[in-house]
């Protein structure tokens, strides 16, 4: 195997499939990238046995391609190595099968490989009907609700995504049991198939660092226990989490006693300043109070103090209502929405608060009240 590439070509691609290289596995191989080079081109390969990224890197000129071949080279060396050489092109050449030489003008780096044969074989097959959608707007979906999914190991559908994707109709929702982000996506098609699965949020995550902010496409191949995402010259394949996501739709209420509307980044500034004087342990706390067209943002502390702010705000009723929340959490899903003003739907003191763009359905973030006394 011999090749010249422009550094920042492959750097690039290293970068993407770097996040599934294994640094625990029991398999030697794969805290390595597979490096497969055909006439055709390059393509890497990583995998942790929970994700596996395979990038493709077309032949072009900034490729000379003199001898194909295949080589396992440990990740955490090639990544250092092709990231802090300062050349524009970088020759990687492979001697007696295991043998490896990456060189520039003035240096050498020579490197242990491990045999191609030694790599796992990991299949990433394509589905015949694939969902397909809008990669910037598949990256807003997971930005607007990958951050409520839990952290407790102990009930593994929790720390998911949950898709439901009903004839031309996306709906995912993230819980923690305290909160819930939902989103819901017309797709451009309708779907042969129902699916309701739970991506790992961590593994999802990934997926949305390798889209950008433009209109390409990326495809969902969704089998019985993996998903495939194919965007660009990218193959990124996830488990899924075995288990019954709960059935988070009896958590929306249909009526509220009070709705008022606020502008998402005033509110947003007044619950960071108010938590100031809260503490870790106290859940960062603060009280809301509404009386007439005034909102209250109150909280306190035995040890630190007390504070209070106001704002105005639109109710939609007489009606008044005295609630306390988790600030982080209110100020998580605050910052996930593009518009400039919210509706928060109260339903009473310990029901859970609603917040919706205003004008716009399609997002939806709960957040459950904390008794304060």
């Amino acid at each position: 195997m011999k090749i010249k590439i422009k550094k920042e070509l492959l750097l690039e691609n290293l970068n993407k499939v770097s996040k599934a290289i294994s640094i625990k596995n029991l398999v030697p191989a794969l805290a390595g990238i597979k490096f497969d080079l055909t006439e055709e081109g390059l393509t890497l390969t990583a995998s942790d046995n929970d994700i596996t990224i395979r990038s493709f890197i077309p032949k072009t000129e900034d490729m000379n391609i003199e001898e194909v071949g295949s080589i396992i080279i440990m990740g955490r060396y090639i990544l250092d190595i092709v990231r802090k050489l300062p050349d524009e092109f970088i020759n990687l050449e492979v001697f007696d099968e295991l043998k490896v030489i990456i060189s520039t003008e003035n240096s050498e780096y020579n490197l242990n490989g491990i045999n191609k044969s030694e790599y796992p074989n990991i299949t990433l097959e394509e589905s015949k009907t694939p969902v397909i959608l809008n990669s910037k707007v598949f990256k807003e979906l997971i930005n607007q609700t990958a951050f409520a999914a839990s952290t407790d190991e102990a009930r593994p559908p929790l720390t998911g995504l949950n898709f439901k994707i009903i004839g031309n109709e996306l709906e995912c929702n993230c819980t923690d049991s305290y909160r819930l982000a939902r989103k819901v996506l017309k797709l451009n098609e309708l779907s042969d198939t129902d699916y309701n699965i739970v991506i790992p949020s961590k593994n999802i995550v990934e997926v949305s660092k390798l889209l950008t902010d433009d209109d390409k496409k990326i495809e969902l191949h969704i089998f019985n226990n993996k998903i495939l995402f194919k965007y660009d010259n990218v193959l990124f394949q996830s488990r899924l989490i075995n288990g019954t996501f709960p059935n988070t739709s009896n958590l929306l209420p249909n009526e509220s006693i009070l709705k008022v509307t606020v502008n998402v980044s005033d509110l947003y500034n007044v619950i960071d300043r108010v938590s100031i004087l809260t503490s870790d342990k106290e859940k960062n706390v603060v009280t809301l109070e509404t009386n007439g067209n005034i909102l209250t943002m109150k909280s306190s502390s035995a040890e630190i103090g007390r504070v209070e702010e106001k704002m105005n705000i639109t109710k939609d009723k007489e009606e008044d209502i005295t609630i306390s929340f988790s600030a982080r959490y209110v100020m998580e899903a605050l910052k996930v929405f593009e518009t400039e003003e919210c509706e928060i739907s109260f339903v009473g003191e310990v029901n859970p608060i609603i917040f919706k763009g205003k004008d716009e359905d399609d997002l939806i973030q709960l957040v459950l009240p904390i008794r304060t006394y």
